[in-house]
């Protein structure tokens, strides 16, 4: 009788290690039968925006491996998640939902924002604070929301300014990781750069704003491949040599929100506004370059048979959004935004999830395999479908 109850046991937990495994694959391969085929624009939106709220009220966890077997030994290591990645994805959503707010005023987008903010932060400030700088975007996208009172979130957003300042490097630039203080990634710009510059305008902090300016004029130095505007992976400051990938199409999207963002909420007059739009228009150009003729951008832009990424589209998509209100690329840009939405069509689940975004980087010069589903990617279409 035991040998039985022991055999049982055995075989359950078998059958739920192969569970594991097995199921998120034929979900993945299920949602794509008749992936893309959205009758119209508007009918995609709304998938999309749906998407994005039950995302939002529960997001998927991003996997830091790769692997697909044998999934339950990484969950008890400790090597199955990780809050850094996730911050990243809830900071798109509510990018994206506020910006589908300010356009259509739709109510479930600020109750859902409103019920995220009661569930992960109290008194103005985080019920659970982020420990890398992957959070700051988070801060970033709360301080996007136009209808808070941001006096009362303020603990939020001197968290992050602390965070940011305790990685300020001996060449006053920010590093990614303490344990690599001695490299600029270019995922940093995208991460820092756009909150530095509104925390600063919002609270009267101009150094925060010297601060993003100084960190993308010094990987514009840097980090750029010579003669041209594409960004590498990242730089070392002792001698400001390149390591990793030049034209990794997520990090070209990083360098865009970064520059984009920043250039936005930049009043007019204020003189960093130029700088930054010379910049813009010499990355748009070339981004516009490397776009592939279905309006995908590839993991690695510099190949175009490489495969084919959804964020690297969303991101360098809402990038010429903000773009093409430099008249003298503006038609480029929004030809390009549009090629761009056409693809993210393209590869959109039945249920509204856009597929095939590489998966989290694992470090310098190790890109994912994987290329699934990503909120992150879902927040950026949203921003981009929903400017102006």
């Amino acid at each position: 009788m035991l040998y039985n109850y022991s055999l049982v046991f055995i075989l359950l937990i078998l059958f739920v290690v192969i569970a594991i495994d097995i199921f998120p694959q034929w979900y993945t391969w299920q949602s794509r039968i008749y992936i893309g085929r959205y009758v119209s624009r508007e009918l995609w939106t709304k998938k999309v925006v749906r998407k994005a709220l039950q995302w939002l009220k529960n997001t998927p966890t991003i996997k830091l491996t790769d692997n697909n077997r044998l999934i339950i030994i990484d969950i008890i290591k400790g090597n199955y998640k990780r809050n850094a990645i996730q911050h990243w994805q809830k900071a798109a959503l509510i990018l994206g939902l506020t910006e589908c707010h300010k356009k259509t005023k739709n109510k479930l987008c600020r109750k859902e924002i409103d019920a995220f903010l009661k569930s992960n932060f109290s008194n103005g400030n985080w019920k659970d604070q982020p420990q890398e700088i992957d959070g700051v975007i988070l801060a970033y996208a709360v301080l996007n929301i136009y209808w808070i009172n941001h006096d009362n979130y303020k603990p939020i957003y001197d968290t992050a300014y602390q965070l940011i300042q305790d990685l300020v490097g001996i060449d006053g630039t920010v590093a990614y990781r303490k344990y690599a203080i001695n490299y600029r990634f270019v995922d940093t710009i995208g991460f820092i750069c756009p909150f530095l510059v509104l925390f600063g305008i919002k609270f009267n902090r101009p150094e925060a704003i010297d601060l993003a300016i100084n960190q993308i004029t010094a990987f514009n130095e840097n980090g750029l491949l010579l003669n041209t505007n594409i960004p590498c992976h990242t730089y070392e400051i002792t001698n400001n040599l390149p390591v990793g990938l030049f034209g990794w199409g997520r990090g070209m999207g990083w360098y865009a929100i970064g520059l984009i963002d920043a250039w936005s909420i930049l009043p007019t007059e204020n003189s960093y506004k130029k700088v930054l739009e010379q910049s813009i228009v010499s990355f748009a150009k070339t981004a516009i370059k490397f776009q592939n003729e279905n309006g995908s951008w590839s993991w690695i832009v510099l190949d175009k048979s490489a495969r084919m990424d959804s964020s690297t589209t969303a991101t360098l998509a809402w990038f010429l959004a903000n773009a093409s209100n430099i008249e003298s690329i503006s038609t480029l840009c929004i030809c390009a935004k549009e090629k761009a939405l056409e693809y993210l069509r393209s590869v959109t689940r039945r249920d509204g999830a856009i597929d095939f975004s590489q998966c989290d980087t694992k470090a310098i010069g190790i890109h994912s395999n994987e290329f699934d589903i990503l909120p992150f990617t879902q927040g950026f279409c949203l921003r981009t479908i929903y400017y102006n």
